[in-house]
C-alpha cells in the first residue's frame, strides 16, 4: 500500500536504521551540537557529538541505539537539555525527552484499502478527547462500525500534534511529526487507522502549519529563523516561509505533510486557517505540501482541504493554472447562512448573511456566497471568483468545532432551533452536491455542548482566557451574557469534561439517528443524487422562508425538493417552470424530514395542483409516469 517508510528520506529527527539510529536536528546558530541519551527524567546517561553539515543541521549515527530510547540534545556545551522539535513521540509531555520510535515495526492488515477519492464521501468531523470516555484510540475504534453503519465514509481528526497539558483542541501544537501521548502511543494511531480501512472508512487529520503553540516549542534554542519577520497571525508569530532562512523551513512543513500520509497510512489533510500561511515566494509552500502528500501515497488516492477565511479559489485549482492542487475548501458561507435561517440571530460574523432562500439556493447552486463582494464589516472585498468551481470540492456543514463554540453555551445547531428546521437543513446539507460534514454527536443530536478548552501553564493561562473571552464579546448576546455569568472557564476541566459525548443518546435520539441513516443511504444509492453533478442542480426562492431545487437530468430521472423554514405556505400562482415534471409524469414523494420516524408530524400528500408546501419541512419528490 505504501513504500516502507525505513527507506523514505526526512531532514529532521530520529530514524531508525539495520545498524543503529540516524539523529539529525537543524541548529544554523549553534557551532557545537550533542546527542544525549537520557533516562525518563531527562538526565544525561551518554552525549555523543554531532558532525556539522552544510546549512546548519547537525548529524549523528548512534550504532547502539534503538528503537525505544529516550534523547535530547546540548548546545555549544551549555547545561540545559533540549527535546528534539521534531520528535516521533514526547512520552512525558512538551518538556519532556523525546523517544525513538521505530515506524517499521507496525504489522499492517490494510493491504485491500485502495485510497480515498473525494467523489462520494462523506466526512465526520471528531476530537478524539471527548469523542468517547475513554477519550483514545481505543475508545474512538470502538465506534468505528456504528459510524460505518449510519454511513460515514471518513473521519476528520482534530489536530494531534503534540501540545501541552492534558486536554486541548490541539491547535497550539508544538511537535508536528508527534501524536500526543494523551490519546496513545504512535503505534495505537496506527491501530485506530487500521482499523478503519478494513471495514472501509477513511482517516484524515487536521494539521496545523500557521503558527505554533506558546508551550513547549523550543525551536527558538536552536535557529530564530522560524517566526517570521514580515507576517503575524491572531495566534502568534507567523511561519517564516520566504524570509531569510526558509528553506529548511519549508523543508520542516512538506516533509511532514507526506510523513502523516506515508506512516500511518492516512487518506488526506485538512489544513487549519491557510490564510495565515504566508508565502511570498513561487512555488507556494501549499502547493509543494500537496504535492508531497500525493507523492508520499503513491497510486493511492488522497484528499487535501483547506479552511480559508478568505475563500480563496486557487486552493482548488490546479499549479499548472496557479493554484495550489487541493481537494476542497471549508464553505463558512453555508454554515453561517443556514445558522441565521436557522436561529435568527446575525450578529458579529452572522451579519454578514441574511438567512434568505435565495442565500441558500446561491450556497447549493454556487458555493461561496461572497466570491469578491465588499464586505462592510472587514471593510474589504472578500471571496474569490469561483462560479465554475465544481461543487464536490466546497465541504459543507452546519457544525464544526469552532461554530458550536462560538457562543455563550457553545450549544449545537438543533438546540438553537426547531427540530423541523434543523431535519430540513439537514437534508438540505447532505443531498446536495457539495462534500457534506458532520461533527461528532450531530448525528443523534448530542446534548453535550462543545466548548473552548486548554489546559495551559500559568501566566499562558491567563492570556489565553481573555484573548478568548475578548473573542466571544464580539457577539452582543454573549458580551452581555459575560457581564453577570460565566458559563464555562475555558482554561479548566470542567470544559473539557462537559464537552464529552453521551453514547446512550444514540439510543434515546434513535429518530435522529435514522434521520441521517435515511439521508446517507438516500444520497448514495439514489439514481440522481448519487451523482453528486451540479450542473443539473436549479433552483428558486417561492416564499419568504422557502425555495425549491430541482435536479434536471438527460434520462428524465428529475428530481424536486422543497425546502420551507417557515409555517405551511400555500403557493400560488405557481407561475416557475423548474415545478412542471418531466414530460409524461407526475411528481410523488420520495422522502420527508416530517415521518414520524424522524420525529415528525408526518407529511400530507402533495397535492400537485393546488401547492401546499408543509412548513419546517424538507420534501423529495420524484417523476412517476402518469
Amino acid at each position: 500500500m505504501n513504500a516502507n517508510p525505513a527507506e523514505a528520506t526526512y531532514s529532521f529527527g530520529a530514524i531508525v536504521r539495520s545498524s543503529g539510529v540516524d539523529f539529525t536536528v537543524w541548529a544554523p546558530q549553534r557551532t557545537r551540537v550533542e546527542l544525549a541519551l537520557v533516562d525518563e527524567q531527562g538526565n544525561a546517561k551518554r552525549l555523543l557529538a554531532m558532525q556539522r553539515q552544510e546549512s546548519g543541521f547537525f548529524f549523528v549515527h548512534a550504532a547502539d541505539a534503538g528503537a525505544g530510547d529516550l534523547y535530547m540534545y546540548r548546545m555549544d556545551g551549555q547545561g540545559q537539555l533540549f527535546p528534539d522539535p521534531a520528535s516521533r513521540f514526547q512520552p512525558s509531555g512538551v518538556h519532556g525527552p523525546s523517544q525513538v520510535i521505530d515506524s517499521s515495526v507496525y504489522a499492517w492488515q490494510d493491504d485491500e484499502w485502495a485510497g480515498l477519492p473525494l467523489e462520494g464521501q462523506v466526512l465526520y468531523e471528531l476530537h478524539l478527547g471527548t469523542f468517547t470516555n475513554e477519550g483514545n484510540w481505543a475508545g474512538a475504534k470502538s465506534k468505528l462500525p456504528y459510524l460505518k453503519e449510519i454511513g460515514v465514509t471518513a473521519v476528520e481528526i482534530m489536530p494531534l500534534a503534540d501540545f501541552q497539558g492534558d486536554f486541548g483542541w490541539g491547535y497550539d501544537g508544538v511537535y508536528w511529526y508527534a501524536p500526543s501521548r494523551i490519546y496513545g502511543t504512535p503505534d495505537d494511531f496506527r491501530d485506530f487507522v487500521d482499523a478503519a480501512h478494513q471495514i472501509g472508512i477513511g482517516v484524515m487529520l487536521d494539521v496545523v502549519y500557521n503558527h505554533f503553540g506558546p508551550t513547549g516549542n523550543y525551536w527558538n534554542a536552536y535557529t530564530p529563523y522560524f517566526p517570521s519577520s514580515k507576517h503575524g497571525t491572531d495566534w502568534g508569530d507567523a511561519i517564516n516561509y520566504d524570509g531569510k532562512g526558509s528553506k529548511p523551513i519549508r523543508r520542516f512543513v512538506i516533509e511532514n505533510a507526506a510523513y502523516w500520509i506515508r506512516e500511518f497510512h492516512l487518506d488526506g489533510l485538512r489544513l487549519d486557517a491557510t490564510q495565515t500561511i504566508f508565502d511570498d515566494s513561487t512555488p507556494h509552500v501549499l502547493t509543494e505540501t500537496t504535492s508531497a502528500a500525493r507523492a508520499a501515497a503513491g497510486d493511492r488516492p488522497i484528499i487535501v482541504v483547506a479552511e480559508n477565511d478568505a475563500q480563496e479559489i486557487c486552493h482548488v485549482q490546479s499549479p499548472e493554472s496557479g493554484g495550489y492542487g487541493m481537494d476542497g475548501v471549508w464553505n463558512d458561507d453555508f454554515h453561517h447562512a443556514c445558522r441565521v435561517a436557522a436561529t435568527g440571530h446575525s450578529e458579529f460574523y452572522y451579519a454578514d448573511f441574511a438567512g434568505t432562500p435565495q442565500e441558500m439556493v446561491s450556497a447549493m447552486r454556487w458555493g461561496y456566497l461572497y466570491q469578491g463582494q465588499w464586505n462592510q464589516r472587514q471593510g474589504r472585498k472578500r471571496g474569490s471568483a469561483s462560479l465554475k468551481t465544481p461543487q464536490k470540492h466546497f465541504i459543507h456543514f452546519l457544525q464544526n468545532h469552532d461554530q458550536v463554540s462560538n457562543s455563550a453555551s457553545a450549544l449545537r445547531t438543533h438546540a438553537l432551533t426547531s427540530p423541523g428546521r434543523f431535519r430540513a437543513l439537514t437534508a438540505l446539507m447532505l443531498l446536495g452536491p457539495q462534500t457534506p460534514m458532520l461533527f461528532m454527536g450531530q448525528e443523534f443530536a448530542a446534548s453535550s455542548p462543545f466548548y473552548f478548552f486548554a489546559d495551559h501553564e500559568v501566566g499562558i493561562d491567563q492570556l489565553a482566557q481573555d484573548g478568548r473571552l475578548e473573542f466571544m464579546r464580539c457577539f452582543p448576546r454573549a458580551a452581555g451574557y459575560f457581564q453577570t455569568f460565566m458559563p464555562n472557564d475555558p482554561i479548566g476541566r470542567e470544559a473539557f469534561e462537559r464537552s464529552k459525548l453521551n453514547w446512550d443518546e444514540v439510543e434515546t435520539n434513535a429518530p435522529v439517528v435514522a434521520l441521517h441513516r435515511d439521508l446517507l443511504h438516500l444520497r448514495k444509492t439514489d439514481v440522481t443524487i448519487s451523482q453528486q453533478d451540479d450542473v443539473m442542480l436549479e433552483g428558486a426562492v417561492i416564499g419568504d422562508e422557502a425555495f425549491l431545487l430541482r435536479w434536471i437530468t438527460p434520462s428524465g430521472d428529475d428530481r424536486l425538493m422543497f425546502v420551507n423554514l417557515g409555517r405551511d405556505l400555500s403557493w400560488r400562482p405557481v407561475a416557475e417552470p423548474l415545478v412542471a415534471p418531466p414530460q409524461n409524469t407526475n411528481w410523488s414523494l420520495l422522502w420527508s424530514s416530517e415521518e414520524p420516524r424522524y420525529g415528525g408530524s408526518g407529511t400530507a400528500l402533495l397535492d400537485t395542483q393546488q401547492w401546499l408546501i408543509p412548513g419546517h419541512t424538507a420534501v423529495l419528490m420524484r417523476p412517476n409516469p402518469r
